[in-house]
């Protein structure tokens, strides 16, 4: 059922649905598919988290088997109407839905990373190559790690206890780094070379707008496209996973077919957009069909009403 409980996590260790569908996409077994929410509210994220359970939709094309459709959901506080208080709302609904929530913050402030990682984020996406220190707990390995160690939610999106979710954190949060600008681009091979950056993430409008176009018509624009496989060469060279913004099933194939591991499917603002210009054509057609069907046939060449006018022989006949 929908509405039950499940596991964002995969195994003991925390290891997330994320990052699980990236591995499988690494190996060509079908893209990392999630969505990415504007609007705010926890019923919303409730109610899209499931979406399309129990259908293997990739496993009919060959590909990997899913228990779910989505395995991650983006909560974009950057662009999005998502405020501090519904970023933990939308996360504890995406989490116990089984499916993985990644939170796209506004800036690069670490109390705002830390925010995010402290309700049960699975992922970050900002870009900053500093997200790295703000997204991990001082270790060995991290000594330049800044996050604070008093999260008080963050363990129950992992199904770990707090202990070890301190102990496994810096292993299980993946760090997805934005390439939006074109200084981006320009140091693209240097960033996705920093030890700590799981992902780059290419939002195609903001690169767009960035090199002086207008973001809406990226698809068609040699020197934005360029920039793009740049950047896909980069992450997959560097052995990183690349991901792309993706409206539309269409693109979200064609993009996962370059190379690309992970890819959105859609967006709730366009989801409803689209649905409801859809069914009022379809509504206008439909009562434009009923209307015709109802309107009274022409007889005798006029418009529907019947021929009154007297046949002078029968009129003679009655006078």
């Amino acid at each position: 059922m929908a509405n039950q409980i499940k596991s964002p996590v995969v195994d003991a260790t925390g290891k997330t649905r994320l990052r699980e569908s990236l591995e499988r996409a690494k190996r060509g077994e079908g893209p990392s598919v999630g969505q990415w929410l504007e609007f705010p509210g926890y019923s919303l994220a409730r109610t899209v988290a499931p979406l399309g359970e129990d259908i293997s939709i990739f496993t009919l094309k060959g590909l990997y088997e899913s228990n779910t459709c989505w395995q991650w959901i983006l909560i974009d506080t950057e662009h999005g109407n998502i405020d501090d208080r519904d970023m933990y709302l939308q996360v504890g609904a995406i989490s116990t839905s089984g499916v993985s929530p990644i939170v796209r913050i506004p800036a690069s402030e670490h109390w705002m990373m830390k925010r995010a990682l402290d309700c049960g984020a699975h992922a970050i996406m900002e870009q900053a190559e500093a997200v790295v220190r703000a997204c991990k707990y001082r270790s060995a390995r991290w000594p330049q790690g800044l996050r604070g160690a008093g999260a008080m939610f963050a363990h129950s999106a992992f199904n770990q206890t707090g202990r070890d979710y301190l102990l496994s954190a810096n292993d299980n949060v993946m760090v997805c780094v934005q390439i939006e600008s074109q200084k981006a681009v320009d140091n693209v091979e240097e960033i996705a070379a920093v030890d700590g950056v799981d992902m780059l993430f290419i939002g195609p409008n903001d690169l767009a707008a960035s090199m002086g176009h207008v973001a809406f018509d990226h698809a068609s624009i040699p020197e934005v496209q360029e920039a793009i496989a740049r950047v896909l060469k980069a992450g997959l060279d560097a052995g990183k996973y690349v991901g792309h913004f993706a409206l539309s099933a269409d693109v979200a194939a064609a993009k996962y077919k370059q190379g690309f591991h992970f890819v959105n499917c859609g967006a709730d603002i366009v989801a409803i957009a689209a649905w409801m210009s859809i069914e009022m054509e379809k509504l206008k057609s439909l009562v434009s069909t009923k209307a015709d069907e109802e309107k009274p046939k022409e007889v005798n060449g006029t418009n529907g009403d019947l021929d009154t006018t007297e046949d002078p022989k029968t009129a003679t006949e009655y006078n």
